[in-house]
C-alpha cells in the first residue's frame, strides 16, 4: 500500500511517501521536512508534488492518505486536514488522521511541542508506544513529564528546565501511529483537528442593542 503522509502541526512541515504493509515497519520512499513557520498553506502543495516526484509516482498510484491532527495552531492544522481530505476525496482513497505527538519518537517518552502563550502541547507514552497521558495543553508545571523528553528541544528545554531531545514528526512515525486504521480503513475515525483550546477570535456572547435615532 502506497501512503502519502503529511503533518502541519508544528513550524516544520512534513510530507512523506511510504510503502506500508500490516505487521511490518513502513518503508519510507521519499520525505521532506520544510521549516515553514506559518506558511503551510503556501508550501504544502509544492512539497507534496516534490515528494511524489522524488519517489517517481503520481497521485493515481496512492492507496491512502495519512495526516497529523495536531495538537497545534488552528490555521496550520486546518491546512493539513483540509488538504488531506481533498486529496483523498478526489481519488476515492481512505483518509486517516492521527495525533501528531504520537509520531514524535518511539517507545517510552514524553513528547512536547510549542503551544505558545508560554504553554506546551504534550503527551506521554509507555514502552510499547501506548499513550498513557494526553494529548493536552498547559503550562510547564502541568506537564506529566515521564523521561525521556522529546520534541521541540529549544522551547521544551527552556520552559521545563530540563533537556528535551530534538525530535520531529516523521513519516515513519505517522505510519506507525496510523497502522491500526490503515489495516481497517472503514473503521477509521473522522478527520477532526486536535485544537485543545478555543480560537482567539470568538463571536460576541450577545448582540448589543442598536440605538434608535431620537425624534422629538
Amino acid at each position: 500500500m502506497l501512503v502519502l503522509a503529511l503533518d502541519t502541526a508544528t513550524p516544520t512541515l512534513v510530507v512523506g511517501l511510504a510503502r506500508w504493509t500490516a505487521g511490518t515497519d513502513a518503508e519510507v520512499l521519499a520525505e521532506r521536512a520544510v521549516a515553514s513557520g506559518n506558511r503551510h498553506a503556501e508550501l504544502l502543495t509544492p512539497t507534496i508534488r516534490a515528494v511524489l516526484a522524488d519517489a517517481g509516482v503520481g497521485m493515481r498510484d496512492l492507496d491512502a492518505v495519512v495526516t497529523g491532527l495536531g495538537p497545534g495552531p488552528f490555521t496550520g492544522l486546518r491546512v493539513g486536514v483540509v488538504t488531506a481530505a481533498a486529496l483523498a476525496d478526489a481519488r476515492g482513497l481512505p483518509a486517516v488522521g492521527v495525533c501528531s505527538l504520537d509520531a514524535i519518537g518511539s517507545g517510552a517518552r514524553t513528547g512536547v511541542t510549542d503551544a505558545r502563550r508560554k504553554e506546551l502541547y504534550w503527551a506521554s507514552y509507555a514502552a510499547d508506544g501506548r499513550r498513557t497521558a494526553g494529548p493536552a495543553v498547559g503550562r510547564p508545571a502541568d506537564v506529566v513529564a515521564a523521561p525521556p523528553l522529546v520534541g521541540d528541544a529549544a522551547v521544551g528545554s527552556e520552559r521545563l528546565g530540563v533537556p528535551v531531545a530534538a525530535v520531529e514528526v516523521t513519516t515513519a512515525g505517522l505510519l506507525r501511529a496510523a497502522g491500526p486504521q490503515l489495516a481497517d480503513p472503514e473503521g477509521a475515525g473522522p478527520l477532526e483537528p486536535l485544537y485543545l483550546r478555543r480560537p482567539d477570535a470568538v463571536p460576541p456572547a450577545a448582540r448589543k442593542p442598536v440605538s434608535q435615532p431620537w425624534h422629538p
